[in-house]
């Protein structure tokens, strides 16, 4: 299974690449490959990704035809919002309105989203925000694979099972082959392509290898990489960048930074925020966002999450829950509630960039068996699935009895097609850009 569509080259404007899917537009930047006009290429993150023949386009498009109308034609009708006359009155629409002029939201109604209880205020909420998500990003879904390659770490964040706390985890370092052996099977055998490559701050491994492994996948396999290996310094994200990573995934947790000083004893927010900012500059896209429920967090520092992740520029956001591993410090802390989550992907699509996407997080899935289907359902277009080694996977402890911690990867690819499917959903991460 392929989680991209391809796409035929109808325009190039130096970097800038317009491409057709079934009379769709949409734009992708091109760095890597040789193109012209007529070419079938894939795309991800908005990056051309590979040229393809046209013998392959075809058959995979012939295949995805109907499906790719069909699946259109279920979100659309799953995500249509039309207030009755009897909620001409109700603020959730009020305030939708609101978004739908292009008009900046007040704090106060911001306040008003987070705090809401009743049910059906809260079905209107993530209706409202479902419809935002198809209007600025069609069906589309992006599916992206992660693999763990470290759990040593450093640092003594005061909830993490993988922080230095935590006496009693075997510890792992994936060398360079067992990683090349990952990314082969996730890009050739199933089709993955974008990688995101993860580890704790493992000061075992340099930058330098950290460079030669990515130059060496680059040279292999087509597919966009993520690089999410903590605070590597600013010169580490250069030359990581220039290895041929295109991606950081690093969230700031908190916009607090009193709390995050608390969860991090000895390390400052404003580092982690430099190292954002600069990993934007640079180029990287950007994934972030922080924790939800985290020991003294009030809706304001919500609010201020939402906010800082847009200053970030975030490309995707992702939104999780605090979950405290058993062998930390913080190991009895409560646990939040599914709608808690939920109310944050919502305001987040009502309150973030029109572009962003927005991350089902596996920290949600492990607090709830139905979080992808309900996150989904409420403005998030995006979802990885674990290629770690599944010798590996347990021992990725971040916190206890994390979702797809045991699943062959088989097993996630179809049961994330089938909810894909069901919704209307197609796996490709290219918004509709409107004005091609």
């Amino acid at each position: 299974m392929c989680y991209a569509i391809p796409g035929k080259v109808e325009a190039i404007n130096a970097n800038i690449v317009t491409v057709d899917y079934f009379g769709e537009k949409k734009k992708a930047f091109n760095e890597f490959v040789e193109i012209s006009v007529g070419d079938y290429i894939y795309a991800q993150g908005g990056y051309v990704i590979t040229k393809i023949s046209p013998r392959e386009a075809q058959e995979s498009l012939s295949a995805w035809k109907e499906l790719f109308f069909k699946l259109k034609e279920i979100d659309e009708k799953k995500s249509r919002f039309s207030p009755s006359v009897r909620l001409s009155g109700n603020k959730v629409v009020a305030i939708f309105n609101k978004i739908k002029k292009k008009l900046t939201l007040e704090r106060e109604e911001l306040r008003y989203l987070l705090g809401l209880k009743d049910p059906e205020e809260l079905e209107i909420f993530f209706k409202a925000a479902n419809s935002l998500r198809q209007k600025y990003h069609s069906n589309s879904c992006c599916v992206h694979g992660i693999i763990e390659i470290s759990n040593n770490c450093r640092r003594n964040c005061l909830y993490c099972g993988i922080s230095t706390w935590n006496k009693n985890i075997p510890r792992y370092r994936m060398s360079k082959e067992e990683i090349l052996v990952s990314v082969g099977e996730a890009v050739e055998k199933y089709g993955f392509k974008a990688l995101v490559l993860q580890s704790a701050e493992d000061n075992d491994y340099s930058i330098e290898e950290l460079a030669d492994i990515i130059k060496s996948i680059k040279q292999r396999y087509a597919v966009l990489i993520f690089i999410s290996f903590g605070e590597i310094g600013l010169d580490g994200l250069k030359k990581l960048y220039a290895a041929g990573s295109r991606g950081l995934l690093m969230r700031f947790e908190t916009s607090n930074p009193e709390i995050y000083a608390k969860l991090h004893p000895g390390y400052d927010l404003q580092n982690r925020i430099d190292h954002l900012k600069f990993a934007y500059q640079l180029g990287y896209l950007i994934i972030t966002g922080s924790l939800i429920g985290l020991p003294e967090q009030t809706n304001e520092d919500i609010i201020n999450d939402i906010h800082l992740a847009r200053q970030l520029n975030a490309e995707m956001l992702s939104f999780g829950p605090f979950l405290s591993h058993p062998e930390t410090p913080l190991a009895n802390s409560p646990l939040p509630k599914e709608e808690d989550i939920l109310k944050v992907i919502a305001l987040a699509r009502f309150a973030g960039q029109e572009n962003a996407k927005i991350l089902v997080t596996t920290g949600f899935e492990t607090l709830s068996p139905r979080a992808r289907e309900r996150g989904l359902a409420c403005g998030a277009n995006s979802v990885m699935l674990n290629v770690t080694p599944l010798k590996y996977r347990p021992l990725y402890s971040i916190y206890p009895q994390r979702a797809h911690e045991q699943e062959p990867l088989e097993l996630q690819i179809k049961e994330t097609i089938t909810l894909l499917k069901s919704l209307g959903r197609a796996p490709t991460d290219l918004s509709v850009n409107k004005n091609a």
